[in-house]
């Protein structure tokens, strides 16, 4: 089998409080995703997928700040990094796909300019030879019309638009790893089917692994191979993702399985009700409960 691509180990997150003392975000979470393969990362609000995400771009602002664990790239650790060496990291080998295109893209520049940007810093192409790669990027993520729509503004295009932008400027240098925080927010389910399929299409073509990070655990099940449930700062369970669906561990992914509504159910009936998921956030032994990380199955059967 081989190495893994990304390998978070005992990653802690916190936010430092007058006198010493700190807040833990994250709680010690560790996980791999290996070259190719697409994770999926859910958990309710708040959870710290989105911390963990950043942590491995290297956008961690104060008032978080990684206290321990490592955070390996090929074997590198992205915590002890130099900032010269995010950036060349940084859009380059690992892309980031953000929660809201209108307040990711620069709304001061045309969407054009801002996918050359990537070709101009990584790989050393001219302004006019990005222009024109930057035509090609839109033009593989399906946005019609991509040699004018280059020359809009992000205000000019609509939000499935945007989010198509973002993808063909994360994908632009073909990274190894692409993170995808809640790519389809705030789009309608009709635009969220097509980007989901774009971004599968895509990463499959390129060979790029990708960490999908979501509360929506249909988007989950339809396009990861691999899930890790995330509570309160903690990995508390991991497992293929139609091992983790059919057969949870976790009382904390029970939970969240149990809450989802089924096609031709009647909730007022008692034996058919959702599962109170308040009951269990409530209740902090959950968090005491040994967590659940399923072994990886090898070519060869064996488990690793």
């Amino acid at each position: 089998m081989s190495a893994p691509l990304i390998e978070i180990k005992d990653l802690k997150v916190d936010v430092p409080l007058k006198g010493g003392k700190a807040v833990p975000i994250l709680k010690g979470v560790s996980l791999q995703i290996m070259p190719g393969e697409t994770f999926g990362l859910v958990g309710e609000s708040g959870s710290g997928k989105s911390v963990t995400s950043l942590a491995i771009m290297g956008l961690l602002k104060k008032p978080l700040k990684a206290t321990g664990g490592q955070i390996l790239y090929r074997g590198e650790d992205l915590l002890t990094a130099s900032k010269k060496t995010m950036r060349n990291l940084r859009g380059n080998r690992i892309a980031m796909i953000f929660q809201e295109p209108m307040t990711a893209l620069n709304p001061l520049q045309t969407v054009g300019r801002q996918i050359a940007e990537m070709f101009v810093l990584h790989q050393g192409k001219s302004w006019a030879e990005g222009q024109k790669l930057a035509v090609e990027a839109l033009a593989a993520v399906k946005v019609p019309s991509p040699e004018r729509r280059a020359g809009n503004y992000p205000h000019q295009m609509s939000g499935g638009l945007r989010q198509r932008v973002m993808i063909a400027m994360a994908l632009a240098c073909n990274p190894d790893l692409l993170i995808a925080d809640e790519p389809t927010t705030a789009l309608d389910v009709t635009v969220q089917a097509e980007v989901l399929k774009l971004i599968r299409e895509l990463c499959a073509e390129r060979g790029t692994a990708v960490l999908f990070i979501s509360h929506d655990l249909g988007v989950i099940a339809s396009v990861c191979q691999r899930v890790g449930v995330m509570y309160s700062g903690v990995l508390v369970e991991e497992n293929d993702t139609r091992a983790l669906f059919s057969n949870p561990q976790h009382t904390y992914t029970k939970g969240l399985l149990g809450a989802l509504p089924r096609l031709g159910s009647r909730t007022a009936d008692s034996r058919n009700r959702l599962v109170d998921i308040d009951s269990i956030i409530a209740d902090r032994s959950v968090l005491t409960q040994e967590r659940y990380i399923a072994p990886r199955i090898t070519e060869g059967g064996a488990a690793q």
